[in-house]
């Protein structure tokens, strides 16, 4: 089992550059992935996109990517006709204003448009040779906090379970008693108005009818089927997230039909637990892939 929220961060110092890793994820429906990387590496995207998606299913997950090189590698370049036009240009605009032809500053014509071109050596797989080892780690460092917070995550849904299965236990051990009780006071009822008078043929019916109202017979076979199912979801899918949330709907169903049939305190007391312990399985399911 795996939770979806996760951190890791990750630096190495070359000597050419230090490259920082960072993922960090949180709660979401569906995988929703945002890789953050220097615009000039934008043809990485896809190959760490491709590595990420290989170990997370859901969650909304951010790669943030810096490469801080010492000394970059880069051709600069000067347009000479591009910057004598911009020169004669803004000569030009300054008599034009009345200005006359004062001295035009170089800094004004070097930052115009295309003087000055930079090409920097932005070869994919030079930088991707100092990307990948760091990046790997982080995403193990990440998959790993992920998977520590899922153990967590299990153990306390173990424990709610455990809280599921004994009070379908309970329920199962008071049906009888239930239906007892409901066969004694019908019976004196019937005493009560008929007196000897009462035909024990109607009485029976009557009861029949009764149970057929009131007894949790199904609820609580549909309970242990669902509570066996979501065991075996938690210890056996790696990603149960969205199955358990499905299960906790239909748990919570029939612990409610019990709660709507029920006639005893102690029975709505423990469906009362039952509710808590399936609130709090939601609630951690949440946070599961």
């Amino acid at each position: 089992m795996t939770s979806m929220t996760g951190y890791a961060y990750c630096e190495e110092t070359t000597e050419t550059a230090v490259v920082s890793v960072e993922i960090k994820s949180w709660n979401s429906r569906f995988l929703d992935l945002n890789v953050n990387i220097p615009g000039y590496l934008g043809r990485l995207d896809k190959r760490i996109r491709e590595a990420v998606c290989t170990k997370v299913l859901r969650g909304k997950v951010d790669v943030n990517i810096r490469i801080k090189e010492e000394k970059q590698a880069a051709a600069v370049s000067c347009d000479s006709e591009l910057a004598r036009s911009y020169a004669a240009a803004i000569t030009e605009a300054a008599c034009a204003v009345g200005l006359g032809e004062e001295p035009i500053p170089l800094s004004l014509i070097i930052s115009q448009e295309g003087v000055l071109t930079v090409d920097r050596d932005t070869d994919p797989e030079r930088y991707w040779g100092m990307i990948e080892p760091v990046f790997c780690k982080a995403l193990d460092e990440f998959c790993g906090d992920r998977l520590r917070e899922g153990e967590n995550l299990c153990r306390d849904l173990l424990g709610a379970l455990d809280t599921l299965d004994s009070a379908a236990s309970f329920f199962k051990e008071w049906q009888p008693k239930m239906e007892d009780v409901f066969k004694k006071q019908l019976t004196a009822r019937f005493d009560e108005i008929c007196g000897e008078a009462s035909d024990p043929q109607r009485i029976m019916q009557e009861v029949a009818a009764m149970l057929v109202k009131y007894t949790i017979n199904e609820e609580i076979v549909r309970l242990h089927s669902h509570l066996s199912a979501m065991r075996s979801e938690i210890t056996d899918n790696p990603a149960p997230g969205r199955k358990i949330d499905f299960l906790c709907q239909e748990i919570n169903r029939e612990i409610n039909t019990i709660g709507s049939k029920n006639q005893f305190v102690e029975v709505g007391r423990m469906v009362i637990e039952a509710k808590n312990a399936i609130e709090n399985i939601r609630e951690q399911a949440r946070n599961i892939e």
